[in-house]
């Protein structure tokens, strides 16, 4: 009887290896076969991406998106060009977006950048849907989407998501230094002037928007970001920058999420001309 269980378990464990090997060589051949572009019906809110030219420390971004929103499906798509002094860079903030509704832990990220000036841009990293397209967790795994770099005015990325998702926002100052934030800024803006030729697929947990938002940190935070879930499922990843010294550790996470939520602030600045200023009066 024992010598006929083991020799059942023997072939349950092969029919899974081999159940393992063939889906590897499945997916190795899938990969081969699919490959990411840059030329597909793309929405039209993705259709235009931004490109960066770099002399010396002045920045000149065009194509940043400005999109005007009467409602998540009614809005009038505008872009504008702009430079940027490097030396005048002073702050980064890190943005979640916790999704209403959804399983616990799902969330969008982004990174805004703040100038001496009083100017911010942001940058989020996306799927690039094509028209029709909707994003799904599971076809994230199966390189169905390209990966995009949306540059963008804090008054489409951030009050698309506070004002007419309704979704709470949270954005918090990043403690670091005035280099590194140079660094991080030029990190990503050269991240998305690759993809805007060399187009890589968005994948749900190696290729996402906190992942790759974690890899640019990386290359500044002496304390390096681990992969953990908090990464994958980043609703949550305010606590694994709180731990690593990236936010204000003199406050509580608790404090520090009731101070830094945005919403309110979000709609009743939400056609002021100073709306980043407005939404950072803590």
């Amino acid at each position: 009887m024992l010598k006929k269980l083991f020799h059942l378990l023997k072939i349950f464990i092969y029919t899974v290896l081999l159940i393992i090997v063939l889906f590897f060589i499945g997916y190795y051949i899938f990969s081969i076969i699919v490959r990411p572009s840059v030329n597909r019906d793309w929405v039209p809110d993705q259709s235009k991406v931004a490109h960066t030219t770099f002399r010396g420390d002045i920045v000149s971004i065009k194509n940043i998106r400005n999109t005007k929103y009467r409602s998540t499906t009614d809005f009038d798509i505008r872009y504008y060009d702009k430079e940027f002094d490097l030396n005048k860079i002073e702050s980064v903030w890190y943005m979640i977006e916790p999704f209403s509704g959804e399983k616990a832990g799902t969330a969008h990220t982004l990174i805004s950048f703040g100038f001496n000036d009083g100017s911010y841009v942001s940058v989020s990293v996306e799927i690039r849907k094509e028209k029709g397209e909707a994003f799904s967790v599971l076809k994230g795994l199966f390189r169905q989407y390209e990966l995009v770099y949306i540059v963008a005015d804090e008054q489409d990325v951030i009050k698309l998501r506070s004002n007419y998702r309704k979704d709470d926002v949270f954005l918090y100052p990043i403690m670091t230094k005035k280099e590194n934030i140079k660094k991080m800024f030029i990190s990503m803006l050269n991240r998305a002037n690759k993809l805007e030729v060399e187009p890589e697929f968005y994948n749900t947990l190696t290729s996402n928007c906190t992942t790759n938002i974690v890899a640019h940190v990386n290359e500044i935070s002496p304390k390096k970001i681990p992969f953990s879930l908090d990464v994958v499922l980043p609703a949550y990843s305010d606590e694994l920058a709180y731990k690593i010294g990236l936010l204000d550790t003199s406050l509580t996470l608790e404090q520090l999420r009731a101070k830094y939520k945005i919403n309110e602030r979000a709609i009743k600045y939400a056609d002021d001309p100073l709306f980043s200023k407005k939404i950072r009066e803590f």
